[in-house]
């Protein structure tokens, strides 16, 4: 579909109109059925007209046993792009109560997924905010066995990491006592993945035996950085309920992506700078297991900071003014749970 595109007024109306008829009934939508129960005040001839318009530039398709028309990926795309293009500037209220979740964002994340999968009955996925924008809060180094080490971190945003360390002889307790002390004192309230970080495990002034302690344990942070961003995923049974025998093979695609959370988080891409909403559909999402998906998203974070994106997935053929005010809302509710929990810094 060429980007300038534009449509007349009455173009624009009976391509909503066809869209939603089909999300709704999955027929195929014929000029009667616009006339009566769209309430277009024109008549059959010159519906029918505007329905041959709409499938000469693309939007509109004729299967080939039926007298109606389905909408095409650009017809989706052009509805989807005015609805983006008319939001309102406040979502509505969500369902969604973040003040029990005591400071975590994991369970924070884990209910908005449980939510929004149960209101729009779609693929929910929320994406954490990315390790690297947390901060360390405590540290435990904690001697389980006498060559056994575990180091225990807790960030900011209230999520646990525990990595376990073995070692050729028995570990002193005096030292792991001393790393706890140290690293407590020394990386406490520092950032992910920044070079401070990095420096405080070369500190010069120690002896050789604590810096070759701390740099076998050295991973347990650097690497907490690299890590996978993690994906929240809910509503896959509930979605599988609500599939079309035609739809079976785009879904075994998309199920296959989420078996491979990192795979899915390359197509979701990184949040967006702008944290406006955003809809994708089919080939926009730029994988072949996708060609027939689309995705409903908008990003939550800081005021000038994208943590993550709260996304609904689902056919080509779902009720994307729904799965945006969904999605929105959540975002929003997300996002005033954050403030509380990440500075600006």
């Amino acid at each position: 579909m060429p980007e300038t595109l534009q449509l007349t007024e009455r173009q624009g109306e009976i391509l909503r109109r066809v869209v939603e008829e089909f999300v709704a009934t999955g027929q195929p939508v014929g000029s009667k059925t616009l006339v009566e129960r769209a309430d277009l005040r024109v008549s059959p001839s010159t519906v029918r007209a505007e329905l041959s318009e709409l499938e000469a530039l693309g939007l509109l398709m004729h299967p080939h046993t039926s007298a109606g028309r389905v909408p095409t990926e650009s017809g989706y795309r052009y509805y989807a792009d005015e609805l983006l293009g008319h939001l309102e500037p406040q979502p509505a209220a969500f369902p969604l109560d973040l003040t029990s979740t005591n400071t975590e964002v994991e369970s924070a994340l884990q209910a908005t997924t449980e939510m929004l999968s149960q209101v729009t009955r779609l693929l929910a996925l929320v994406s954490a905010p990315s390790l690297d924008v947390t901060h360390i809060r405590h540290v435990e180094v904690l001697l389980l066995q006498p060559q056994l080490v575990m180091v225990v971190v807790i960030t900011s945003s209230g999520g646990v990491s525990k990595r376990i360390f073995h070692f050729d002889d028995p570990v002193d307790p005096g030292l792991a006592l001393w790393a706890s002390d140290y690293l407590n004192e020394a990386v406490s309230g520092l950032q992910l993945g920044t070079g401070l970080l990095r420096r405080r495990f070369e500190d010069a002034s120690l002896a050789p035996r604590e810096r070759t302690f701390l740099d076998t344990l050295r991973p347990a942070f650097t690497e907490l950085v690299s890590a996978e961003q993690r994906l929240y995923v809910g509503g896959a049974a509930d979605l599988l309920g609500e599939v079309r025998a035609e739809e079976l093979d785009a879904y075994r695609g998309l199920f296959e992506l989420v078996e491979r959370r990192a795979d899915l988080l390359d197509v979701l891409g990184r949040p967006s700078a702008s944290q406006r909403p955003f809809v994708r559909v089919g080939h926009d999402l730029a994988h072949p297991a996708l060609a027939e998906i689309a995705l409903v998203g908008a990003c939550y974070g800081l005021v000038h900071r994208a943590l993550g994106a709260v996304s609904l997935v689902g056919p080509v053929r779902m009720d994307y003014e729904k799965a945006l005010g969904a999605v929105r809302s959540a975002a929003l509710e997300l996002s005033r749970f954050v403030e509380s929990i990440y500075d600006e810094a």
